[in-house]
């Protein structure tokens, strides 16, 4: 029998060598990031890389706390599949937009993860708090935290993540999907080797299973 592959995406994506890489290593959804950041890709950027991905790869676009209109527009110009949100949108923003929404939750305390099991999107993203950042530090939060709240809807495991310990949070966490982007670089810039590793340990069975 098989068990339940996890999903792995692969943010902060800029160009299409990276792009097409990261795709052909096995990843289900790439992150095109619009808010302030090194990371940082145009409109006109992501939507040349967007037009030229395969069929069946989500692309996934990153906003904090942008204007309802801003995002739709964007959205619609760049073939976005889905809008994750990092900054404070309210539940109602998120009603309001009417998209696919992924909301990430930077995970202070256990407060937050009961504030994630309750808002209305499709997916919650799970990240580290950092004092000043939205994301993409490379720290981790406290994964058992997750056994004394359930959240309803699919869970994407974020923060901290790398080749080294994705196999070790898959197995503590049991999340829907990983997502990656600090923990595949080297020198601020997507490391494909890194890409590949993630993505292969990200799909290794459990210590004492195997698939058939």
């Amino acid at each position: 029998m098989y068990e339940h592959r996890v999903r792995v995406k692969i943010c902060g994506i800029q160009d299409l060598t990276t792009a097409l890489a990261a795709v052909k290593y096995g990843a289900h959804a790439l992150g095109f990031v619009f808010a302030p950041s090194f990371r940082q890709v145009s409109p006109d950027q992501a939507r040349e890389i967007s037009l030229n991905l395969p069929p069946f790869v989500s692309r996934v676009g990153v906003f904090v706390n942008a204007s309802i209109d801003e995002v739709r527009r964007i959205a619609a110009y760049c073939n976005l599949d889905f809008v994750q949100l990092h900054g404070d949108e309210p539940p109602r923003y998120a009603s309001e937009l009417g998209l696919p929404v992924i909301k990430a939750f930077r995970v202070k305390d256990i407060t937050v993860l009961r504030q994630a099991a309750e808002y209305p999107a499709r997916a919650v993203l799970l990240d580290a708090y950092t004092p000043g950042a939205a994301g993409g530090t490379g720290h981790t939060f406290n994964w058992q935290w997750l056994k004394e709240v359930r959240v309803k809807c699919p869970v994407i495991l974020a923060g901290g993540l790398t080749p080294d310990n994705v196999a070790a949070a898959i197995k503590a966490v049991r999340p829907y999907a990983v997502d990656v982007s600090s923990g595949v670089e080297t020198g601020s810039r997507k490391d494909l080797q890194k890409i590949a590793l993630f993505i292969r340990r990200a799909y290794m069975p459990p210590c004492g299973t195997t698939r058939e």
